[in-house]
């Protein structure tokens, strides 16, 4: 169990899934509570001043022209929580939720918030004791941030609200707060706005998935290799001096892996020179850099943006050193809506091509000999006919997901704020196309294995010895079909861990 120390320069990638995935320990550096008070000292000096503004001594939104009286800015503090405390639906992920929880930490060590450390201190307890507020999906327009969703955050600190239970029941917040030996904080002066007001969920999600979309377009390379192989398909198209004249970057190393997978194979051998061979495969084969490289330059913008807002100032108002409380728009999710919406078109592509290698694999017309949908005993059997209507299925669910939302808008808050990111519905649907591809290269991985054991005697490569090791415990050796949603769901767990990246890489060396 390591411990991420939360300076108040922020925190990197790595610290954000060693909390949200490893359940990491979380403490405050003394710099950032220095910081920290730092920044209330200046919000304190408004409140003895009794100057107007936004947040501390106003209301919100639509009103923020109405002035509130000193002795009720606490309540106003509370009542925001309560009142934006508003979602519907079905819990977000525990680890969406500890994402977004840490972010929010991070923004206020920024010390720009004018809060106590006892804000970022509350939700480091709440980290540490694994509780995990109830956050349901539905809420957020991305507008001033994620409001809603961090509200239920906010909620839990005060003792109210909802967390999850340990089989993912919903929970009374009071009695687990209790249960760990943690009490209610009370908020004072802007310390509620500055709990609910930024990017945390969107930047949270759009992290995670950046995670998971570079293990699975490495894997799509391996998913591609080994139908490629199965299907007696050229290596040429992957040279690398044939990507040295188009310098993608993605494409260069999608390809520089295809084709080291397909090295050591007596399948490849077999038909290298041999004059009836196609001359040119089929874009679903030859292509498969271009896309999944397309793919890999996608990711690299969305990085970048998500490296861009882990060094951002989100909140509203936000407190300068020089003693000025300035309103801002920072908290508008328009990069971060972009990014996932470009990422999920990528994703949802990455998986499209996937799908059409597997047709082709299944189709005894252009399979080059191998049995119709790779049963031996084709006609009783179906063998993998129906896996390909599933990943069909899937390919057209995430043509509709690959729709951007950022391009939509509601105006909301008596028109105050009149143009929304939907930043939280596009890192939302991003998770759910990556899932989608996990499946549909589950299904790719399982009809190349089968390819590739249809070709026997000869051997596969050592990329393809690996994929059919990692299989063979549930998929078997091809004959009379099985229960077929078990193995697709164990190939679904070996697309998604490591274990099988790893051993090819022991094998032939590191994928890009």
């Amino acid at each position: 169990m390591t411990t991420v120390t939360i300076q108040p320069t922020g925190i990197t990638t790595a610290d954000l899934l060693a909390v949200a995935r490893g359940d990491a320990k979380v403490a405050l550096a003394d710099a950032t509570v220095a910081a920290m008070a730092a920044s209330r000292a200046i919000v304190d000096g408004i409140e003895r001043d009794g100057r107007p503004v936004y947040g501390v001594s106003t209301g919100f939104g639509a009103l923020a022209n109405t002035f509130i009286a000193p002795e009720r800015r606490a309540e106003l503090q509370h009542a925001l929580i309560r009142s934006h405390a508003a979602g519907v639906g079905a819990p977000m992920p525990r680890e969406v939720v500890r994402a977004m929880m840490l972010l929010r930490v991070r923004s206020l060590a920024l010390g720009r918030s004018g809060v106590r450390p006892l804000m970022a201190q509350a939700l480091v307890d709440l980290l540490n004791a694994d509780i995990t507020p109830w956050v349901p999906e539905h809420g957020s327009l991305g507008a001033s941030g994620d409001l809603a969703p961090l509200a239920h955050c906010a909620l839990t600190l005060l003792g109210e609200g909802w967390v999850l239970g340990p089989a993912g029941e919903r929970l009374d917040a009071g009695p687990a707060l209790a249960a760990a030996g943690l009490r209610p904080i009370a908020l004072a002066a802007k310390e509620g706005l500055a709990l609910i007001n930024g990017t945390d969920g969107m930047l949270g999600m759009l992290l995670l998935a950046i995670a998971d979309a570079k293990h699975l377009f490495t894997m799509a390379d391996v998913t591609a290799a080994l139908a490629i192989e199965a299907m007696l398909g050229s290596e040429r198209p992957f040279l690398p001096e044939l990507h040295a004249i188009r310098p993608h970057p993605g494409q260069s190393v999608s390809a520089a892996n295809i084709h080291r997978l397909l090295q050591g194979s007596a399948i490849m051998d077999s038909h290298r020179d041999d004059l009836a061979h196609a001359v040119q495969d089929a874009y679903s084969m030859r292509c498969a850099p271009q896309v999944a490289g397309a793919a890999r330059d996608t990711l690299d913008f969305a990085e970048t943006v998500a490296a861009r807002e882990l060094l951002s100032v989100v909140d509203n108002p936000v407190v300068l050193t020089d003693g000025r409380v300035e309103s801002t728009g920072n908290f508008h999710g328009a990069p971060l809506g972009f990014a996932a919406d470009f990422l999920a078109i990528a994703a949802a592509e990455v998986g499209a091509i996937a799908e059409r290698r597997v047709d082709r694999l299944l189709d005894v017309t252009r399979s080059r000999d191998l049995p119709a949908f790779l049963s031996p005993d084709a006609g009783v059997n179906s063998g993998l006919m129906i896996a390909q209507y599933t990943a069909a299925g899937i390919v057209a669910e995430n043509r509709r997901l690959a729709a951007p939302a950022s391009v939509d808008s509601l105006p909301t808050s008596g028109m105050q704020e009149d143009h929304v990111s939907m930043g939280w519905a596009a890192t939302k649907k991003l998770r759910t196309v990556l899932t989608n591809l996990t499946s549909l290269l589950a299904v790719e991985l399982l009809a190349g294995v089968r390819g590739l054991q249809l070709r026997a005697p000869l051997t596969p490569s050592p990329a393809g010895q690996a994929a059919v090791a990692a299989l063979a415990g549930v998929a078997g050796e091809p004959g009379p079909d099985v229960f077929l949603a078990p193995v697709m769901e164990r190939a679904a767990a070996v697309v998604a861990g490591p274990q099988l990246r790893a051993e090819i890489e022991t094998r032939i060396g590191p994928l890009g």
